[in-house]
């Protein structure tokens, strides 16, 4: 089990996700689990995710948009 589990969750904003994961990676401190979690994008979110091979890197990826609780 990794020490620090980070999450990162995500809708349409596949361009700020890479520069949020490059950000994760570039860290000093690597024993981590990196968890990001998709509310179902539209955009190219399931694409980009799938080019990344870190181990670390953990994919979960809703069935359908639950969107926020907040209404934004």
């Amino acid at each position: 089990m990794p020490t620090v589990s980070i999450l990162i969750t995500t809708y349409n904003r596949s361009k700020l996700l890479k520069r949020a994961i490059d950000s994760v990676l570039a860290q000093s401190f690597q024993d981590f689990e990196l968890v990001v979690i998709d509310d179902h994008s539209t955009d190219d979110t399931p694409e980009l995710m799938a080019t990344l091979t870190d181990p670390r890197i953990r994919y979960i990826r809703r069935p359908e948009n639950l969107g926020s609780k907040y209404g934004d």
